[in-house]
């Protein structure tokens, strides 16, 4: 199948919230067909996220904890996210990639195994178990959370690379998973890493397993949907 063109768009580090605004604005030119299928890489501030199945008594920040708390409407439990973590937004048209949600979580999982193949780091997934895994003993370095309307993506995944991983369990029950382990690349690896050294491994990989051809999100067309998703978010 030949590769499709698709942007990439690279955010830094950017508050939850003006993200989030700008997937919606973003996934919405994609379902009309303004745009192709667009990547966003990011990173974020500290903030603790919800989804559709987080349950009561999951979330117990301590008080005076520096972070904020966004309820969102992804797939998934409670995860956190902070400087150091490299979190991607595939904003996807399923009807150009088969239309089949398990599947796109699959590959997408994929990605992030690819990616860390990169960095010899052997991942996997598990037996009824999101995100990507190392093993023995299991430790959850990815987490995984989307959202589908219209069969557009929104949301996508977190990818522990250089943090400390105590908020996932002293702040959250992290994915509902009690006495789970987290780890980081940069703990598995044992030296620092930058997120920016991650960031193409991460694209090649979405390319391959996705089969896209990713150029970067014009200038013009970024400051639009900037305006657009700001004007929204004041609406």
């Amino acid at each position: 199948m030949a590769e499709r063109n698709a942007y990439v768009l690279n955010l830094g580090v950017t508050p939850y919230m003006e993200a989030w605004d700008l997937q919606r604005s973003l996934a919405s030119a994609v379902s009309l067909g303004e745009i192709p299928d667009i990547v966003i890489f990011v990173e974020h501030p500290p903030v603790i996220t919800t989804g559709r199945r987080t349950n009561e008594g999951e979330v117990h920040v301590p008080p005076g904890a520096e972070v904020d708390l966004v309820e969102t409407d992804r797939g998934g439990k409670s995860t956190f996210h902070g400087p150091g973590q490299l979190v991607c937004y595939p904003i996807f048209d399923l009807n150009r990639h088969g239309r089949d949600v398990k599947k796109y979580c699959r590959d997408l999982e994929e990605s992030v195994i690819q990616t860390l193949v990169a960095f010899e780091l052997e991942a996997t997934r598990i037996e009824g178990l999101t995100g990507v895994w190392l093993e023995r003993p299991p430790r959850k370095i990815c987490s995984i959370g989307v959202h589908i309307s219209r069969w557009v993506t929104t949301h996508g995944y977190a990818l522990n690379v250089d943090l400390d991983p105590a908020p996932f369990t002293d702040w959250i029950t992290a994915c509902g998973l009690e006495d789970a382990a987290f780890t980081t690349m940069a703990r598995e690896l044992g030296r620092p890493v930058a997120v920016n050294e991650v960031r193409d491994a991460a694209a090649r990989a979405l390319e391959e397993v996705f089969e896209l051809r990713l150029e970067p999100f014009p200038a013009d067309d970024r400051a639009a949907f900037t305006v657009q998703a700001g004007s929204a978010a004041n609406a």
